[in-house]
């Protein structure tokens, strides 16, 4: 298998520290909104290459976070926390914030398909752990205070920005990358820790040997990290804007703190673009799963989408271009439901697949030999061991029905007619049947049992 190495910036064999064994680390939602499409994009490419290490053999150890404080609302250590922000816009407290938005977060992960991690880490859980990091550091001398927190003295860390490819950072301009602060050292330096505003008593907030406050964003992931998967593992992951702040802030704290190199192979995800520009919450009118929903999508109608294009590459999210997924994908678990129920026997379109998988995660290239198989004259039970071995890696729902919710009086008509079909009542099965039909459910039988979607 070969993946793309942000820090090598090139295609390397991927080979784990502890085969085979793979720990992979990948930063989570920050819980003060609904998560939009473009967040789900680089989800569904954390979790297709899940699926792909899984099936190649490897033994993962799959770790996300959840950032429920410390995320400020620029990129910079200025401004509110968000969670903060979200409690202010919704006269809700901080805490019952995060736990509606990463409730609704666990929601979507269900709608579509992921693979659940094995350790999903909130940052207000670990605060002890950020706090004996952030001792660590300051034992070592890379920690200085200001007015208003502790930060990191990146000069103390020569090979600061490595990942985002900066050879140095004297000629980053203050205010650029990060807000004006007279007090900090550096443009680059970011905080650790944040002191709580006097006579402002936040909702989130600690005792530590500094004073009351909070972490900053970038100690959690690091902090969570090493304790899930030690102070060495295999991939990080996350969006392409977190390589030059989030990620390059990781590297340098955790490596400072333990003097080892952190993460091998750093993995990242292009932005989804709607009227060429990147989808961000803080502009506005952003997509959810649930207007998708609403528009008669099933949400893995738009895993299918992403998964027409590279990882690597920015996508741009239309509607028509949603409609020809749906499409496609209708028509793929329409090839696919009457093949048998149990596959076997390898063909050239299983090894092509795999190999388009082993390419740095070309699904684009996977599903064209899913297509190609299932239009050749391979017999039936090759055909359903592609689906099978297709369905493992992308994970698209190929055998399932439907997740969208139906209105309660449409499920009640379909639980109806399941029971009439199983009590073979089969003149009221066909009578409801024809009532779904009219209020626009196709419903068929298979071996599987009953299917529907929507007319």
């Amino acid at each position: 298998m070969k993946l793309y190495n942000t820090l090598s910036r090139s295609l390397e064999e991927f080979k784990p520290i502890d085969p085979p064994h793979v720990g992979l680390y990948t930063c989570g939602p920050t819980v003060y909104n609904f998560q939009h499409i473009g967040n789900y994009r680089t989800y569904i490419f954390e979790d297709t290459l899940n699926r792909v290490l899984t099936l190649s053999g490897f033994a993962v150890k799959h770790v996300m976070n959840v950032t429920d404080v410390g995320h400020l609302v620029s990129q910079g250590d200025e401004g509110e926390d968000k969670m903060e922000v979200g409690a202010s816009r919704e006269g809700k407290g901080a805490w019952e914030i995060a736990r509606i938005y990463t409730e609704a977060f666990l929601r979507d992960c269900r709608d579509l398909n992921f693979l659940a991690p094995d350790i999903l880490c909130r940052a207000t859980d670990h605060i002890p752990e950020q706090i004996a990091l952030i001792q660590r550091l300051e034992a070592k001398g890379f920690i200085y205070k200001t007015s208003d927190g502790l930060y990191f003295d990146t000069a103390r860390f020569p090979s600061y920005g490595r990942l985002a490819g900066l050879s140095h950072i004297a000629g980053i301009r203050e205010g650029f990358r990060v807000e004006a602060n007279p007090q900090k050292r550096h443009p680059t330096d970011f905080a650790v820790w944040k002191f709580s505003p006097q006579g402002a008593k936040r909702q989130m907030e600690w005792e530590s040997p500094w004073g009351v406050g909070f972490p900053g964003w970038h100690i959690e992931c690091s902090a969570m990290a090493m304790k899930y998967l030690g102070e060495s593992f295999d991939i990080h992951c996350g969006g392409v804007d977190h390589v030059a702040i989030h990620h390059a802030n990781e590297i340098a704290q955790a490596e400072a703190a333990t003097g080892k190199p952190f993460v091998r192979f750093w993995m990242h995800g292009e932005f989804l673009l709607m009227n060429n520009a990147k989808m961000a919450k803080s502009a506005g009118g952003f997509v959810t799963l649930a207007d998708l929903k609403e528009k008669g999508f099933d949400p893995l109608d738009y895993r299918y989408h992403c998964l027409g294009a590279h990882y690597r590459k920015q996508l741009d999210f239309t509607w028509e271009a949603l409609e020809a997924s749906q499409a496609a994908r209708r028509r793929l678990c329409e090839a696919i439901r009457p093949l048998p129920e149990e596959g076997e026997g390898e063909s050239e379109f299983t090894q092509r697949l795999r190999e388009r998988l082993a390419d740095d995660l070309d699904t684009a290239g996977a599903l064209a030999a899913l297509w190609d198989g299932l239009r050749s004259d391979l017999g039936p039970f090759q055909k359903s061991r592609l689906a099978d071995l297709a369905e493992d890696a992308l994970g698209l729902g190929l055998f399932h029905e439907e997740s969208m919710e139906l209105a309660p009086e449409l499920q009640e008509l379909l639980n109806r007619r399941a029971f009439a079909r199983r009590e073979k009542d089969f003149a009221l099965s066909d009578s409801l049947r024809q009532e779904l039909e009219v209020k626009g459910i196709l419903v068929e039988d298979t071996r599987q049992g009953q299917r529907w979607r929507k007319k």
